[in-house]
């Protein structure tokens, strides 16, 4: 028996999951955020509460080549700041998931992720308004500094919300991406060292999600099976999307993380 028989699966169907893993190889070399939309494609044509648990393994795909492609850019300290508060929002995540269903689930994080890019489009005007000749448009810089004093006691706060935010959504929904990414931006970081550093955050956290969704039942033989095809869609998206992003300028990239963050949250809630 094949993975589409095993799943009921038509041609158009497996068509939309193998273009939802393609996106999730192009999102973790090009624009972070991206793999919403592969979450509300996983959703939509798979059950909801089973499609996370098949999707986690189809992003850790996509974590391994991220990290590969941008492992020299990665910013540590910042990692170190955020896991504490992430394991809080992975562990009320998982509790969450035992009593939530899919339709909570779905309108808590559309709402979250609508927030988060309302928030992040704000801070980044007043920045703008404060310092007119802020960060330079140029698409080389390394970006492995952060641009608004996390070390002090307001960001070390903001820290541990995103954080909290982040573990709890990429828990529920595996959409901690959108909600990291604008922590990344709103820390000020340029465009290769936010994509070093959600590469291994993501990586990390991913793969210490996997026990947790293996005992809610959401990863299981068939689901490992179905994984096994997709992951190869990966490959070819990450290769895109590291040809992409030497093509995209600091404030084009910007603005297509924010905007696959609100396609996402809005994808949330209206299906």
């Amino acid at each position: 028996m094949d993975t589409m028989t095993l799943w009921h699966l038509t041609g158009w169907e497996f068509a939309a999951l193998a273009f939802a893993a393609l996106l999730v190889g192009f999102s973790k070399t090009a624009v972070s955020g991206a793999n919403t939309v592969s979450l509300a494609i996983f959703a939509a044509v798979l059950p909801a509460r089973a499609s996370t648990g098949i999707l986690l393994p189809v992003l850790i795909a996509g974590d391994v080549l991220a990290v590969l492609t941008y492992r020299r850019h990665a910013h540590w300290p910042t990692l170190w700041r955020l896991f504490p508060a992430v394991g809080v929002g992975v562990a009320v995540g998982t509790l969450f998931l035992v009593w939530a269903d899919d339709a909570v689930v779905r309108t808590s994080i559309g709402v979250i992720l609508l927030l988060m890019a309302g928030v992040t489009v704000w801070r980044r005007r007043q920045a703008e308004a404060a310092d007119a000749s802020g960060a330079s448009d140029s698409a080389d810089g390394d970006g492995d500094t952060e641009g608004d004093g996390t070390s002090s006691r307001s960001g070390r706060v903001k820290a541990r919300s995103y954080g909290v935010l982040g573990g709890f959504t990429t828990m529920v929904a595996n959409a901690g991406g959108p909600v990291m990414s604008m922590y990344l931006l709103s820390a000020g970081f340029r465009k290769l060292g936010f994509l070093g550093t959600s590469a291994f955050f993501f990586l990390i956290v991913n793969v210490s999600k996997v026990p947790f969704s293996a005992g809610l039942g959401l990863i299981d033989g068939r689901s490992l099976l179905l994984d096994a095809v997709l992951v190869v869609f990966v490959v070819p998206g990450a290769v895109l999307g590291r040809w992409a992003v030497k093509r995209i300028n600091q404030r084009l990239f910007e603005r297509l993380v924010i905007a696959a963050t609100v396609v996402g949250g809005l994808q949330l809630l209206l299906t």
